[in-house]
């Protein structure tokens, strides 16, 4: 959490975790358009082929995990088309939740992990959209959403939804690190703002998850500096070194 009127929670973005060499450029006075200057984007975001990402999955024994038969995901990636490098080979959020996919990013040796304040992050689930009845599905054209940093996430789903996309679930921002770890990157992550869950009340939570490297400090434990991390940030702040992720679109694997 940011705002000066709030003191900062321990899995969220003021609890220690803010970046360096970032500053915002005055722009349009759209904050979606504003022009981040900070750290250069240099990471590779390209991704690997839909035959390559079935490997690393079961590699990884996501399959397992899911309760399907390797061949589920190479099947898959051959109907697709194996060579394509345009889509994210993405499993249902059911099958294959955040707290397991967590762990197993990886920066350098450093294994990922989730906030201890945000035990409930498996209940953060597709939110005004509907996901592929398939247990296996491909996620078109995922974009980290740069343009959207120091954007909120409120503001920034408009402008999505207005291009005719819509913003990415938090199991593909993960299951995107997994195949390309480079898509992190110190000043550059991102929110995954299409998981949201619900109060008891039932209104939508104020927290939107978001993927970013920790700074070691706080509760995580200077043993996780530089750690891939899964934690939270509020709907209504902006970030000048988070953008909002989202996807051309989603079909059945």
């Amino acid at each position: 959490m940011c705002t000066a009127s709030r003191r900062p929670l321990p899995g969220s973005i003021a609890a220690g975790n803010i970046p360096v060499n970032a500053r915002v450029v005055p722009g349009p006075s759209h904050p979606a358009r504003r022009v981040l200057r900070g750290a250069p984007i240099t990471a590779s975001t390209a991704l690997p082929t839909l035959a390559a990402q079935a490997e690393r999955l079961i590699d990884l024994g996501l399959h397992t995990l899911a309760g399907l038969p390797a061949e589920a995901l190479t099947d898959a990636a051959t109907r697709a088309g194996a060579d394509r490098t345009d889509a994210l080979l993405a499993i249902d959020p059911a099958l294959a939740p955040p707290t397991a996919l967590a762990p197993l990013m990886r920066r350098g040796e450093k294994p990922g992990f989730v906030v201890e304040d945000m035990t409930d992050v498996d209940a953060f689930a597709a939110t005004g959209f509907d996901l592929p009845d398939a247990p296996v599905y491909l996620v078109h054209a995922p974009d980290r959403g740069d343009e959207f940093e120091n954007a909120s996430p409120a503001e920034a789903l408009e402008a999505i939804t207005a291009a005719g996309r819509s913003p990415l679930l938090l199991t593909e921002g993960l299951l995107w690190v997994l195949q390309v770890p480079e898509v992190l990157e110190r000043n550059h992550c991102f929110m995954t703002i299409g998981s949201r869950t619900r109060t008891a009340s039932g209104t939508l939570d104020s927290r939107t998850p978001a993927l970013w490297i920790s700074n070691g400090t706080g509760r995580d434990g200077k043993e996780r500096k530089d750690a891939p991390k899964l934690g939270w940030c509020w709907w209504n702040n902006r970030h000048t070194w988070l953008g909002i992720a989202s996807a051309g679109g989603r079909t059945a694997g």
